[in-house]
């Protein structure tokens, strides 16, 4: 290619050209250089390809590019550094086909007709190749992302599932990405590959830099794989290949994590399976797949609404309505106050039509609920009842039943200080059973009042019925912060990780808003005992962990924090009533009232 500009050292610099002036001549230039990279072995071809992935990320919705070629040069370089190893290793080449696949899939994420150029260019075939691990797992990631681009459209979806392999490769990628990323990077500092490190952190970070990054890139390896096969779940014709118990059984463990919370991963394609009867058949015979999605439904996950979709067409199906009616009724009890969420408009009244056509249909067959779950749907089905009769019931009445329930509330208050615990739940049931049920705001203190007897008691699965549904009436959705800390430390006592987490870090955010002398962060200082607790579970549900456990970082369970890279608290950690009842005011039963809005709210 002909000099643009005299003074550039490059020959047919592709800076150089996108400075012509003239629009007819840039195009012309760009079609050639686009033309002819790929037969070229010049040193320096790198930069222009890091410049057109920069071009790619930023525009990735202008035509230009597309109309002069890029997706077919792109291919080719792809081609190229898989057949020829030593050019591949020349000069900064190394870089070439990440960088190619990552501009592919720039390219196709918004526009179908961008996505069909690509598809008429020949790039799933390279792609697949990059797929196959042909290279590295870097590769492997940003083939995995552009071949999801590429299927999720409906015109070019029958040519990615043309190639068989490719559903299969992408389950083996979301079941072993984030074992392949720790032992193949982040395990070894001193074996880490130096082109890898350079794409992590651009050249801007070191070693800690580099390991927090690859935990980001393992995540989007796992998630982007989930995202590709997720297209497929749609067709049903796929889903006896993905809904195999081995892996749907690692799907609700398969989740972004705080470097990739924008991705809805297991639960997400767990919600896709869940839409058709074939998939809900065969996620209905897995129950630690059903008690998962009961556990994702409760939490304050951001898709607490897709576990929820998942459950409620489980209950529907007459099919598996049978199968999981146990496990699953009692969590839509607990979530029936939720007003909005997702796309429901009144959950609530979703969750109560749904039960109650489950209790119907089961009056007349051979399959039974059991008779504490029949109760349990009773008792919400009264207590809807209950809320239609107060709307016509005289304020004076409903004075008398708010009344009557603080002087209980506050019986039960005095048997929580004198060390009562049974006592005083057995006072907060009396009094939720006497508070008006449009009175929430007390309906919230006494349902974590309860809470928080039950935690006391170790009764863990009560302690967290309970404050979900504390959380439920609590306006907003799942922020009352006391709350959050009990159920927080309530999973903590199942071992559920990730849920305690999520709720420990909630907690702390809304006590940094709260304006109650109780919880609000004195000197802006995180309490200790929600320190330790987020300390305890960021290094239990650390992404590597099981991968480190397999491969040695992680020697038994009292040393994850060498692997995880932060000092180890050998304190046991505590609950809050036992170690700091001083400064924990969640230690204490709340005294709480409210009643002056409740006929407002």
């Amino acid at each position: 290619m002909e000099k643009i500009q005299s003074d550039c050292p490059y020959p047919g610099c592709f800076f150089c050209v996108m400075k012509e002036a003239n629009p007819s001549k840039r195009r012309a230039s760009v079609l050639k250089f686009f033309r002819e990279l790929p037969s070229q072995d010049d040193d320096g071809q790198v930069l222009p390809i890091s410049g057109l992935w920069n071009t790619a990320m930023a525009h990735p919705n202008d035509p230009e590019f597309i109309n002069l070629g890029i997706f077919e040069c792109m291919s080719a370089l792809i081609w190229k550094g898989l057949k020829n190893r030593r050019w591949l290793s020349h000069d900064q080449n190394i870089y070439i086909p990440y960088y190619a696949a990552h501009i592919i899939g720039s390219y196709t994420m918004n526009m179908e007709e961008f996505a069909e150029r690509a598809v008429r260019a020949g790039v799933i075939p390279p792609l697949v190749e990059l797929l196959r691990g042909r290279l590295t797992w870097v590769e492997q990631r940003v083939a995995v992302r552009a071949l999801g681009h590429l299927a999720t459209y409906p015109s070019t979806f029958p040519a990615v599932a043309d190639h068989g392999e490719v559903l299969e490769l992408a389950i083996q990628l979301a079941s072993s990405s984030l074992e392949i990323v720790y032992s193949h990077f982040y395990q070894f500092v001193d074996r880490r590959i130096g082109y890898h490190c350079d794409l992590l952190t651009r050249g801007m970070g070191g070693v800690e830099m580099e390991s927090r990054k690859a935990e980001e890139w393992a995540s989007q390896l796992q998630c982007w794989s989930l995202q590709l096969i997720n297209c497929f779940a749609f067709k049903s014709e796929f889903l006896h290949d993905i809904c195999k118990a081995d892996f749907l059984v690692k799907l609700p463990g398969m989740w972004g994590g705080l470097v990739n919370e924008n991705s809805p991963a297991g639960v997400g394609l767990l919600r896709t399976i869940c839409q058709s009867k074939l998939g809900r058949g065969h996620v209905a015979n897995i129950p630690s797949v059903v008690e998962a999605l009961c556990n994702i439904a409760r939490s304050s996950d951001d898709w607490q609404y897709m576990a929820v979709d998942c459950l409620l067409w489980l209950v529907q199906d007459s099919n598996t309505c049978h199968k999981v009616i146990d496990r699953v009724a009692s969590t839509l009890i607990d979530l029936a106050n939720i007003s909005m969420l997702g796309d429901y408009k009144k959950l609530g009244d979703t969750i109560v039509t749904v039960l109650q056509e489950c209790m119907q249909q089961y009056a007349n067959s051979r399959n039974s609920i059991s008779t504490h779950i029949k109760e349990q749907i009773d008792e919400l089905l009264s207590s809807k009842q209950s809320l239609k009769l107060e709307k016509n019931m005289p304020k004076e009445d409903l004075h008398i039943k708010q009344a009557a329930a603080l002087v209980v509330k506050l019986e039960g208050n005095s048997l929580f200080s004198s060390g009562n615990i049974a006592g005083a739940a057995a006072k907060y049931s009396e009094a939720l059973a006497l508070c008006p049920m449009k009175s929430k705001k007390e309906r919230v203190v006494l349902y974590s009042n309860r809470a928080q007897c039950y935690l006391l008691l170790q009764q863990p699965l009560a302690a967290i019925s309970d404050a979900t549904r504390a959380l439920c009436l609590h306006s907003p959705l799942n922020r009352h912060a006391k709350s959050l800390w009990r159920r927080a430390q309530a999973y903590d006592m199942l071992g559920l990780a990730k849920e305690s987490l999520l709720d420990a870090i909630l907690f702390i955010n809304e006590c940094s808003q709260s304006n109650d002398p109780d919880l609000s962060l004195k000197q802006n200082k995180v309490p200790d005992y929600a320190e330790r607790l987020v300390k305890k579970q960021m290094r239990t549900a650390w992404l590597f962990r099981e991968a480190a456990l397999k491969h040695g970082g992680i020697h038994c369970e009292g040393e994850a924090s060498d692997a995880f890279g932060q000092e180890a608290d050998d304190s046991e950690w505590e609950t809050a009533s036992e170690s700091d009842a001083e400064n924990d005011a969640t230690g204490e039963a709340d005294d709480e009232t409210e009643w002056k809005n409740d006929n407002q709210v």
